[in-house]
């Protein structure tokens, strides 16, 4: 189960995105995530211009087409659009600048898009043209020049001319921040350098993404916060845990929310 907004993989008791912060909703046939489309898990901070300008798309050209989430491209903005079944980009002014001709169509991250032919995933510069080729089964986004992509049922990472950084032998994966990955082994989670090298071995139910040095992870049921070294700063004992912003993290007791610090302070109560 995915967040509709941002992608991020959810637990069945969520109530609220831990990415992103949206009350869960059941995902709607025109929203689901192709198959072979490794969700990101962080919300793009421009997630509802992109919605809005997809309405303004939709209704100027009439083309039937629909917006699906992605992340914002840098410098000169594309926008993925679908037009009768096919995926293409257009500009801010609703112009084509790549014609529609891919099965999907992700935004661009770090100068590449994701796309699907023939039910492969590869990736294209803003030119429309193939930089990495449809080559394989599953493929994130582009983050700190690694990609996670996915050969049958094992997981890998690859650099910007698609060659393998990583070899493909994890049985899930997530994207490069501040310099980790968490991946599974097994039935477990632990995080890797940008080698490939373990740094702190699966123990946990769940782990994501490092954010202001912390990255929350999950044993049994609850909740809590792990360092580089994997040393738990905060023990588990949250129902669910938020990424630190600012020095703050969203956190759930039960079913109310609130505010800890990186020490585990309460600096908000969970009182809604």
């Amino acid at each position: 189960m995915f967040c509709t907004n941002c992608g991020r993989k959810l637990d069945p008791e969520d109530v609220f995105c831990p990415g992103c912060g949206k009350k869960v909703e059941k995902e709607s046939k025109g929203t689901q995530i192709p198959s072979g489309v490794i969700p990101k898990k962080r919300k793009s901070s421009k997630a509802w211009v992109w919605a809005i300008l997809s309405l303004v798309v939709i209704c100027g050209l009439a083309l039937g087409g629909y917006f699906l989430w992605g992340k914002g491209s840098e410098g000169s903005s594309l926008y993925p659009v679908m037009v009768n079944g096919q995926w293409g980009y257009i500009d801010k002014t609703g112009k084509f600048v790549i014609n529609p001709q891919f099965g999907w169509a992700d935004g661009f991250s770090e100068g590449l898009a994701r796309v699907q032919v023939g039910g492969k995933y590869g990736y294209i510069d803003k030119t429309g043209k193939f930089v990495i080729n449809p080559q394989f089964d599953g493929a994130g986004i582009f983050s700190e020049g690694l990609a996670r992509v996915q050969v049958g049922d094992k997981y890998g990472y690859i650099d910007k001319t698609g060659k393998f950084v990583i070899n493909p032998q994890f049985d899930d994966a997530e994207d490069f921040h501040e310099g980790l990955a968490s991946v599974k082994v097994g039935d477990k989670w632990g995080y890797i350098d940008k080698t490939g090298k373990i740094v702190i071995n699966p123990q946990f139910d769940n782990a994501w993404d490092f954010s202001e040095g912390l990255a929350s992870v999950k044993v049994g049921d609850k909740y809590g916060y792990i360092d580089k070294t994997g040393k738990f700063v905060i023990n588990p004992q949250f129902d669910d845990a938020k990424d630190f912003h600012e020095g703050l993290a969203w956190v759930r007791v039960g079913d109310k929310w609130g505010y800890i610090d990186k020490t585990g302070r309460y600096v908000w109560e969970p009182t809604y």
